[in-house]
C-alpha cells in the first residue's frame, strides 16, 4: 500500500510554524500527516526583548540584540534539510512554502532535490531570472505599498543585523498599511490575531543568483505553484511572473497552476480550500 506524502511547511517573512496550525488541522482531519518547520531564530528561538512588551520601550528595542543576527539562508536551507531527512523514513514529503519561505525553499531544493517528492509555491518567492530584491524593481510590483512596513521598522538595520518591525504598533495608519498588504479580507480581529503571531525580527540574507532556481536540481522536482489572487504583498503579476520564468527554465517540468481566492494571509486563517487543494495533489 503506497504511504501518504508528509507535508513539510515553510513560513514566510517573521513568522513561524505556528501559521500553519489551522491549516495542520484541517489536513490531519482528511487524514493527512504534516510538520511545520521554524526556520533559525523563529518559534521559540526567536527573540522578544521586553522592551516590545507594553508599554513599550522604542529607544531600548532599537538597540536590543536579537538571536537571528547572523542567521544565513544557508543556515534556513540546513535546518529543512534535516526536517525532510527525518520525515522521508516515513514515506514521500512534499515541501509547502509561503512567501519569503520560497526562498529558502529553491535553495534547499537547489541543494537536496532527492528529498522532495513535490514542491508547492503559495504565493512564495521563486527566484528564477532575478535576485528577490531585483524583483521589487519590475513592473510587476510596481503597485506594491512600499512603505507598508517601513512605519513600523525599529532600529537601523546595519548596526542591528536584522530587520526589526513592530508588529504590537497601535499607529492607526501602520495598522492599516499591513493589513492592507496582508489581509484586507479579513476581519480586523482575525487581522490583529495573526499579526500577535509575528515575531518582530527577521534575518537579511535573501540569497544571491547563486540561490536562484537551478535546471538540473530544482528543476527535475515536480513542482505546484499556488496563485493568491487577491495578495496585495507579492502581486498576482509578479507570481505569474515566477511562474512563466520558472517554466522557460524547465519547459519539460513546468508548473501545475492552482488559484486560490483571496489575500497573502486568508488561507492560513480560512484554510479549508487550501487543504483540500493540498490533500488533491497528495492523492496524485
Amino acid at each position: 500500500m503506497q504511504k501518504l506524502p508528509t507535508f513539510v511547511f515553510v513560513h514566510g517573512a517573521f513568522a513561524n510554524s505556528f501559521s500553519f496550525g489551522p491549516l495542520q488541522a484541517e489536513l490531519a482531519l482528511l487524514g493527512h500527516r504534516s510538520v511545520a518547520v521554524d526556520l533559525p531564530g523563529h518559534g521559540f528561538e526567536a527573540t522578544f526583548p521586553a522592551a516590545y512588551q507594553a508599554p513599550q520601550i522604542l529607544d531600548a528595542l532599537a538597540e536590543e540584540p536579537g538571536s537571528i543576527k547572523g542567521v544565513t539562508l544557508a543556515h534556513n536551507a540546513a535546518r529543512v534539510i534535516e526536517v525532510l531527512e527525518r520525515a522521508r523514513r516515513n514515506g514521500p514529503t512534499i515541501l509547502v512554502a509561503h512567501s519569503r519561505g520560497g526562498i529558502t525553499t529553491t535553495a534547499v531544493a537547489n541543494a537536496r532535490p532527492e528529498l522532495i517528492d513535490r514542491i508547492v509555491y503559495v504565493s512564495a518567492w521563486c527566484p528564477v531570472d532575478l535576485d528577490v530584491s531585483d524583483y521589487y524593481t519590475q513592473p510587476e510590483m510596481a503597485d506594491l505599498d512600499a512603505g507598508a512596513l517601513a512605519g513600523a521598522l525599529v532600529g537601523n538595520p546595519a548596526e542591528l543585523g536584522l530587520l526589526r518591525t513592530n508588529f504590537r504598533t497601535a499607529d492607526p495608519t501602520v495598522l492599516a498599511a499591513f493589513k492592507r498588504a496582508l489581509a484586507a479580507d479579513l476581519t480586523d480581529d482575525e487581522f490583529r490575531t495573526f499579526l500577535n503571531t509575528f515575531q518582530p525580527d527577521e534575518n537579511l540574507d535573501v540569497g544571491t543568483s547563486a540561490d536562484r532556481a537551478q535546471a538540473t536540481t530544482w528543476g527535475r522536482i515536480p513542482k505546484t505553484y499556488v496563485r493568491l489572487a487577491a495578495d496585495a504583498s507579492i502581486p498576482l503579476a509578479a507570481q505569474d511572473r515566477m511562474i512563466r520564468e520558472a517554466n522557460a527554465l524547465t519547459p519539460d517540468n513546468p508548473f501545475d497552476v492552482r488559484t486560490l481566492e483571496g489575500s497573502h494571509l486568508r488561507w492560513l486563517a480560512h484554510p479549508k480550500p487550501a487543504a483540500e487543494l493540498l490533500a488533491d495533489l497528495a492523492a496524485r
